[in-house]
């Protein structure tokens, strides 16, 4: 069981916080779905909140979406990790070895210290608003994502006869 935390105003849009709210729906979710299996074949069109999930190729039914949250939580709580990802990393430490071995001095090029500190600064502003960008995209997908978790867990409530309990 998951403890909860008080959350403060200034804390409330924390990245932390939003992971937990996440997590804690996705809990919340897969104590109360005993039957997964009773999601499967249960459109999404039936429920507003779960509907606009579905793209125009992709024809998902409650387990699907089930899936999918229980997948997301497990990489917030363990990370990713993706052989495809893991394959890349070694090829790029074999270049990297071999490029370091076949050279045996690099020559260092002069520029003024001026125009360096300039694009350092740049870089660091456009760090900070790349940063930004997907630190405010990422709060925002974890809340749509807490919503969608609490939404699939009262539709199933509803489809088991339970709709108003725990409310």
């Amino acid at each position: 069981m998951m403890m909860q935390l008080t959350e403060t105003p200034n804390q409330k849009n924390s990245l932390f916080n939003a992971m937990n709210r996440f997590i804690g729906a996705v809990n919340n979710m897969d104590q109360t779905i005993m039957l997964p299996s009773m999601l499967r074949d249960v459109p999404l069109e039936e429920d507003r909140e779960l509907s606009h999930l579905k793209t125009e190729e992709e024809e998902g039914d409650m387990y699907s979406y089930y899936q999918l949250l229980k997948s997301i939580r497990r990489d917030i709580e363990w990370g990713v990790r993706c052989a495809a990802a893991d394959e890349r990393r070694m090829e790029k430490m074999k270049i990297t070895r071999m490029n370091s071995s076949a050279s045996t001095s690099s020559s260092a090029s002069t520029s003024s210290s001026s125009s360096s500190e300039e694009e350092d600064e740049e870089e660091d502003e456009d760090l900070e608003k790349t940063f930004q960008y997907h630190l405010t995209g990422l709060q925002d997908v974890l809340s749509k994502l807490t919503q969608q978790a609490n939404c699939l867990t009262k539709r199933y409530k509803q489809e088991i006869g339970i709709g108003g309990w725990g409310q």
